[in-house]
């Protein structure tokens, strides 16, 4: 090779860097809000050639978008913003909230819904089976994990079962988290005839960058009018009653009511963006009855048009509480606005309980949760460590009148990557309910958190800048 051939590709190469790191630069500007992602991004970019550039092609550009406009704009009355305008937030604080929430989602708050609480698998499971055998007319089911054992196979079974009666089966699994190269459920649901999707899932390479976005709802909707929803997955691991080497409690919910209809638009929005096919027939969609007296909507949220809609919403929360705070969640590492808001209500009086597990599956996570607690501790919230077994429940109240359930963790990975589905409820009695299937452990203090040797406060504090990818 000539001194001139290297010549030309040395300064061939130096020109593609420059004109790499320059789309990247344009292309944050233009359309990253966070300003430090954005500079960590074109630092990147510029300081490692090429290298930068895709990993920045891989991980930092939203792809995503719905193949077609959302089913709620087709079929749903959206919330009306002139027609329910907060009246005086002193007779009820939590108006704003109700208020908020409609502008934020388009939707309105339904009332006349029952909303029934269910324990683990082992309550889960039979009631979700006995849907699924009473299912007439269409079931939609989507879940982020689904494994071929103990806890699968029976509804494997059953879903084939409605679908050679003649119901509607639709089944939407993760492309990640149900197992990327190989899914033995996928596959014995494929067999058994059930239109199964696998969400955002290829082996062609120009679909990678999409392995960092996730499918986490947890769903099922049988004839359009009963909905599952909460952060149960399909495994073994959450029969307790089987005694798996790894168990996992958790809580999910049954619904009921007119808030059904728009669960199942939000499966149906995900199953017309993963196979392009539309549900928008009655089998889908009847006409709804009331079936209780609790208010309550759902709340979707994903790396697309509903960005951060699920963050905002608990921002709204914090902001309207005036008595009482409790964050029930598997993972404890959200953005540093949802921090900074819960250190402010407790500054201010309102009584702030974080309950977390004491040891979740995800090591790295637990780590770097330690460096945000100290700030919440120093600011009066309370931080209560739930003992073994891991506890996967994401739940939050308000003053023990509101409520929010569903799939989303408070990690930055669930309010900012994840498509997430999540469900406030207007009820007292219901906040009450949650408060009592779930359990406070031992307290954390701050001693214990200055117990930990310099060597663990500097793993703890390197880990948590794996925040935005953990």
């Amino acid at each position: 090779m000539t001194a001139h051939l290297v010549w030309l590709i040395t300064e061939a190469a130096a020109l593609a860097h420059v004109v790499i790191a320059a789309w990247v630069t344009v292309h944050v500007l233009l359309y990253k809000r966070n300003v430090g992602a954005a500079i960590s991004w074109m630092g990147i970019a510029w300081l490692s050639p090429f290298i930068g550039g895709l990993l920045y092609f891989a991980m930092g550009v939203n792809r995503v978008k719905r193949r077609a406009r959302r089913l709620r704009r087709e079929r749903s009355r959206l919330f009306v913003i002139d027609q329910t305008a907060p009246g005086d937030p002193a007779a009820d604080p939590l108006t704003p909230l109700e208020y908020a929430i409609g502008r934020l989602t388009g939707l309105s708050a339904e009332s006349g819904n029952s909303a029934e609480l269910l324990r683990n698998g082992d309550e889960t499971y039979p009631a979700m089976l006995q849907a699924i055998e009473g299912a007439r007319r269409s079931i939609g089911l989507a879940s982020y994990i689904f494994r071929d054992d103990l806890a699968g196979r029976p509804f494997i079974d059953a879903l084939a079962r409605a679908k050679d009666r003649g119901v509607q089966v639709r089944v939407l699994l993760d492309g990640i988290g149900s197992g990327y190269f190989y899914n033995a459920a996928y596959e014995r649901l494929r067999t058994s005839g059930v239109p199964v999707a696998r969400f955002l899932h290829s082996y062609f390479p120009w679909r990678m960058p999409f392995l960092n976005l996730r499918n986490h709802r947890k769903l099922m909707v049988v004839d359009g009018r009963s909905a599952f929803v909460g952060g149960i997955n399909i495994g073994r691991e959450n029969l307790l009653a089987s005694k798996p080497p790894h168990p996992v409690r958790d809580t999910h919910f049954r619904i009921e009511g007119p808030v059904v209809e728009q669960l199942a638009e939000a499966f149906a929005d995900d199953w017309l963006f993963t196979t392009g096919e539309k549900l928008l027939n009655e089998d889908w969609f009847p006409d709804l009855e009331a079936a209780g007296k609790v208010v309550a909507r759902a709340i979707t949220s994903g790396p697309d048009e509903d960005l951060e809609q699920i963050e905002f919403v608990a921002l709204h929360a914090i902001s309207c509480a005036r008595h009482s705070i409790r964050v029930v969640t598997p993972y404890f590492l959200p953005p540093e606005v949802l921090t900074t808001a819960l250190g402010l209500a407790a500054m201010r009086g309102i009584t702030v309980d974080i309950v977390v597990p004491e040891q979740s599956n995800h090591i790295v996570l637990d780590w770097a949760r330690r460096v945000p607690m100290r700030n919440l501790l120093e600011a009066g919230c309370r931080i209560w460590l739930l003992p073994p077994p891991f506890d996967h429940s994401k739940l939050m109240t308000i003053d023990d009148t509101w409520s929010l359930i569903g799939s989303a963790n408070w990690d930055t990975r669930s309010f900012r990557l994840n498509f997430e589905l999540n469900v406030e409820i207007q009820d007292p009695e219901f906040a009450q309910r949650l408060a009592q299937a779930t359990h406070t452990g031992a307290r954390l203090d701050l001693a214990a958190l200055d117990a930990d040797p310099l060597l663990l406060r500097l793993r703890n504090s390197a880990a948590r800048l794996l925040q935005p990818y953990l």
